[in-house]
Parts: C-alpha cells; sequence; structure tokens
C-alpha cells in the first residue's frame, strides 16, 4: 500500500455534551481540512469505554457526535465518517503497539494522571493504555497529520515516538516487503486558530469541560439561542474595559478567552477583534459575542437535532464510513502482520 502525501485522521469521543470547545477545537477543524486534505473522521468508542458509560447512553452519544459532525458540515461522500469499534483493527494495531511502545513512556503521560487522579490503582488498564490506541487509530490509516488541541500534543508525540521505534525495530523487514525505509509516517500536528483551547466561561484559567458541575461554565451544541446567550452574559469578566493589545490579554484570562471564542467565531485574530473592540466595556463585547455565536451555532444545533431524529441515516452514515475505512485498515493490517513475522 504506497504511502498517503495529505491525510487527515481525528476523531471525537462520544461521552456526552458536546460544547463549544469541542466545535471550535476540533469539528469546525475538520470541516476547514476537507478543503486541503484527504480526511478520515471517527467517533472513537474505544476510548470512551475507558471509564464506565451505560450502553444505551453510550449509543445515543455515538450518533450525536455524528449527527454533530454532519451538521457541521462533514461531507461523508467525499471523506470518510465511522466509529471506532466497527473496524476491530483498531484493537488489532492497538495491542502490536503495547509490545512497541514502553511502560516508561506511558507512564509519563500526564492526561492519565489528571483522569487517573489519587486513585491510579482502581483505574482501568484501558486508561493507562489509550495512547497506544490512538496511536493505533493514526497509523492504521498512516496519516500525515493530526489536528490535535494542546493537551493531545503529548499522545501525538507518543504516536511519533511508536511509529519510528516500531520502524527502527523491523527496518530490515520494511526494506524487504518493498516499503521504503521507514513503514509508519512521523505525523504532524496541526495546531491552528486563535481558539485551539477554550475555557470555562466560569473560569478561565481551567479548560472548557462537560465535566463541570456549572453548566454555565460552557456552551453546548445542543444549547438554544436564549441559553448561549445568557451563558455569555453570565461569562466571568473582571472589571475593567477590554485592552487594545493581544499582550495585555496575557494577564487577563477570562477576557483573553472571550476574545479568543470571538475571534475563532469570525474567523479572524484576537488583534482584529481588539481593533473594533478595545478599550469597550464588557457590557458593549458581551451582547455582540452573544449575537456572534448565536448566528454561528443555532444552524448547527437544528440541524444535529434533526439528524439525531432519523437514527436510520445515522447509522447507515456509519456503516458506510465502516466499510470505506475498513479497507485502509484491513491492507495495513495485512502488511504490518507480514512484517513482524504473523502468518497470514
Amino acid at each position: 500500500m504506497s504511502q498517503p502525501s495529505n491525510r487527515v485522521f481525528s476523531g471525537v469521543q462520544p461521552t456526552g455534551n458536546l460544547h463549544l470547545g469541542n466545535y471550535l477545537g476540533a469539528i469546525s477543524k475538520f470541516v476547514a481540512l476537507q478543503e486541503s486534505h484527504e480526511c478520515i473522521y471517527c467517533v472513537v468508542d474505544l476510548h470512551a469505554v475507558t471509564v464506565w458509560q451505560d450502553p444505551e447512553k453510550l449509543r445515543s452519544n455515538i450518533r450525536e457526535v455524528t449527527a454533530a459532525f454532519l451538521a457541521a458540515g462533514i461531507d461523508p461522500d467525499k471523506h470518510i465518517v465511522f466509529n471506532q469499534s466497527q473496524v476491530a483493527e483498531h484493537a488489532e494495531l492497538a495491542w502490536i503497539f503495547n509490545c512497541v511502545a514502553r511502560m516508561g513512556w506511558l507512564s509519563r503521560m500526564t492526561q492519565f494522571k489528571e483522569k487517573a487522579g489519587k486513585d491510579r490503582e482502581n483505574a482501568s488498564v484501558g486508561l493507562f493504555s489509550y495512547p497506544t490506541l490512538m496511536a493505533a487509530d493514526i497509523l492504521l490509516y498512516r496519516a500525515t497529520h493530526v489536528p490535535v488541541g494542546d493537551d493531545q500534543k503529548q499522545h501525538l508525540e507518543l504516536t511519533r515516538d511508536i511509529a519510528a521505534k516500531f520502524n527502527n525495530d523491523f527496518s530490515a523487514l520494511i526494506t524487504k516487503y518493498g516499503h521504503g525505509e521507514s513503514y509508519f509516517p512521523m505525523t504532524k500536528p496541526l495546531i491552528e486558530g486563535p481558539a485551539t483551547r477554550v475555557m470555562s466561561l466560569r473560569d478561565g484559567s481551567k479548560k472548557m469541560s462537560k465535566s463541570d458541575p456549572s453548566d454555565l461554565s460552557r456552551i453546548n451544541l445542543a444549547d438554544d439561542a436564549d441559553t448561549i446567550a445568557k451563558k455569555i452574559r453570565k461569562a466571568k469578566t473582571d472589571p475593567e474595559p477590554l485592552p487594545d493589545t493581544v499582550d495585555a490579554l496575557k494577564s487577563r484570562p477570562e477576557a483573553d478567552n472571550l476574545v479568543g471564542i470571538y475571534a475563532a467565531l469570525s474567523n479572524s485574530s484576537k488583534a482584529d477583534v481588539l481593533a473594533h473592540y478595545g478599550n469597550e466595556p464588557f457590557s458593549v463585547f458581551k451582547p455582540a459575542l452573544a449575537d456572534l455565536a448565536v448566528e454561528k451555532l443555532a444552524p448547527i444545533n437544528a440541524e444535529m437535532r434533526r439528524l439525531i431524529s432519523e437514527e436510520e441515516h445515522v447509522d447507515a452514515v456509519l456503516r458506510q464510513g465502516a466499510e470505506r475505512a475498513r479497507s485502509i485498515a484491513t491492507e495495513t493490517m495485512k502488511e504490518v502482520k507480514e512484517i513482524i513475522g504473523f502468518l497470514t
């Protein structure tokens, strides 16, 4: 199988309550990349079960993420949209990568430390080995680029480490079987835009999260226009007007977050936003931000609701996408097995 030159892979966990951070940090970028890349977008349900999930809710959440992809503008005919568990090769390659990766590499993953907390002895093995499955997701399709948020950069670095070790360990056989000097690519991150990490509306030092106990901390993609406006109106700010330079935002996390959200929604820069709203009070800026957020998110909200009500259509999109993904994945696994010495 030839190495693709411009293939993107990325995924979103179906854990419920998709919010503005998911949209600006991931889904909107997925849409934009369709114009320049061959895209494979995955609902990563195997990752979701590293912590316990209610089965019925999980099925619902898989459809919700798929609906969000489609409502935002991802084209499942031109690109591939599927859910991870329908392509068994993800788990198969992850096991091989478990045998390539090293305990020390995984032990340094900060996200495991954060999610497991102090009770690490009771964390699932899957939560610990999550990054090797992520590496398998990406390298199964020999993706050249991955759009990632700041919090996922470490996992992509591990993916590159695994690819490099596999290529080095089996270099002679990779060459023997006609795959050049290396089999897996050194996948590059795509981290772009003014809102790569959207923060809580209640605390500018914390990432916007579905797990925050306060619903006012996030804008959910399912929120209606009145709720969006209310949450922005109640967003925490300081008493000073907006500054007129980007540097001045650095010591003002809540202001920086709101300006970043406006910039991302308007496809502009923070400097552009401050050129227009610098020195204005939040009583002027917040209504403008609310109007913009409603303008951008309300159509997505409406289309998501329509698609979620059409379960058969959403399921058909996933099945068809899985068939296309599987045709790539089976070829990769056939070659990997040949390289490492399995009988096929």
